[in-house]
């Protein structure tokens, strides 16, 4: 994979190869774009400092994503705008793998994470941001935004049947990623 660099696209314009033009709308989830299913998933992971500072490791790395059981192939070792990755679910031939770019990341105090957007051969069209937060009572809390819909005659076909999915994989993730803080 190449690696790209890119700022924060304006939602009018998507960047080439993004295939949806609300490039960055996760990091606002409050607002996510009218025509798309909508994702919010939630979970506490942990507790304190150490805890937040684990998860958001985890997270920006993609050992989240691997600890599920997922293939993430990247063109870095930690998130970043303009980074390109390609996450595959299922097994042998079963297996599909979907093409990503980071959009936004945030490295902040009580915040870490990322979004990233779908690229062209993606079965989905839309955005998912995966971040980490640190509350004053010391709460880690793993939150999933996602907007998205059908990108391939097959997703379109699935119909119904992707959100569930969609939100099953969310809670996954959460799970998984309570598992690597305690461990």
């Amino acid at each position: 994979m190449t690696r790209l660099t890119h700022g924060l696209a304006r939602p009018a314009r998507p960047r080439p190869g993004l295939t949806y033009r609300e490039v960055g709308a996760t990091r606002t989830p409050d607002a996510l774009p009218a025509g798309y299913h909508h994702l919010r998933h939630s979970a506490v992971v942990g507790h304190g400092r150490a805890a937040f500072e684990a998860a958001g490791a985890a997270v920006t790395s993609w050992r989240m994503h691997r600890a599920t059981g997922a293939l993430v192939r990247s063109d870095a070792e930690r998130a970043r705008p303009g980074v390109h990755l390609e996450v595959a679910l299922g097994a042998g031939p079963l297996r599909i793998g979907v093409p990503c770019e980071v959009i936004w990341t945030a490295y902040e105090e009580e915040r870490i994470g990322f979004a990233y957007g779908t690229l062209t051969g993606h079965a989905e069209c839309g955005e998912e941001s995966f971040v980490v937060e640190l509350a004053p009572d010391g709460t880690v809390r793993f939150t999933v935004t996602a907007f998205s819909r059908p990108g391939t005659w097959y997703t379109r076909l699935a119909g119904p049947l992707i959100p569930p999915l969609q939100h099953a994989y969310a809670r996954r993730l959460g799970r998984t990623l309570a598992r690597l803080v305690r461990t």
